[in-house]
């Protein structure tokens, strides 16, 4: 599942006005866009290759490599900084408008209602990194429902509810396959790390999350 750390060389300033140093840092080979960096208590795990690292931007901490539920240590302001990325973000993510389209579809519609007919297994009230599929509620057939957005790690067969870990939430889908705005719902049963991998999202979202996390890191060396 994973494989020894891959290193790259990175700049990083000592200081103001000092020279820039240059240092390797690791990635996690089946993740290299998540950075691995060396602290007192074990490994931080980070999309920000920022060394010394902003302790509240983290994914959280690892005392081994490669992390598991047992090692790793979630930062629950990254979290909820995550979430806050996906509510804002996630209609406009290609591959959630493509998954959502699948209402409108025969075969979206043919899914869905035989969905209907029996009970999902996950409920979008109580479901949490990128992707989506119409792994959903009950819908379908001009209906619609929910489609979730779920982490690439272990993407679920066609026609299959991903785990609840894996799901970080739900959309609203009308019967045309549009998402309405402002009805993602939060899965709490999310989790970064599980025994399949660690947290993946997809391009779209991986850069607007990115892009946050830059901006408050600005933010709180501003203040600091």
């Amino acid at each position: 599942m994973f494989r020894s750390a891959r290193l790259f060389q990175h700049s990083v300033s000592c200081g103001r006005g000092s020279p820039v140093a240059f240092r390797s840092v690791s990635t996690l080979p089946n993740n290299p866009h998540i950075y691995v960096l060396p602290s007192p208590k074990g490994q931080i795990l980070s999309l920000l290759p920022t060394d010394p690292p902003t302790p509240e931007l983290v994914l959280g901490t690892t005392t081994a490599i490669p992390p598991t539920p047992a090692t790793f240590t979630e930062n629950s302001g990254f979290m909820r900084l995550l979430q806050s990325v996906l509510r804002k973000h996630v209609d406009f993510d290609p591959t959630v408008i493509a998954s959502a389209g699948s209402y409108a579809s025969p075969g979206g519609s043919s899914i869905f209602s035989a969905r209907k007919r029996r009970a999902t297994a996950v409920s979008p009230h109580g479901s949490g990194a990128g992707g989506a599929n119409t792994q959903g509620g009950a819908g379908g057939g001009g209906v619609g429902g929910y489609v979730h957005v779920f982490d690439t790690r272990k993407p679920p067969s066609y026609g299959r509810i991903p785990d609840p870990e894996d799901i970080f939430g739900s959309v609203v889908v009308d019967g045309e396959g549009n998402i309405q705005k402002g009805g993602y719902e939060e899965c709490g049963a999310y989790r970064i790390v599980t025994n399949e991998g660690i947290l993946g999202l997809s391009d779209y979202l991986r850069v607007k999350l990115v892009e946050k996390l830059k901006e408050e890191e600005r933010m709180l060396r501003a203040h600091g």
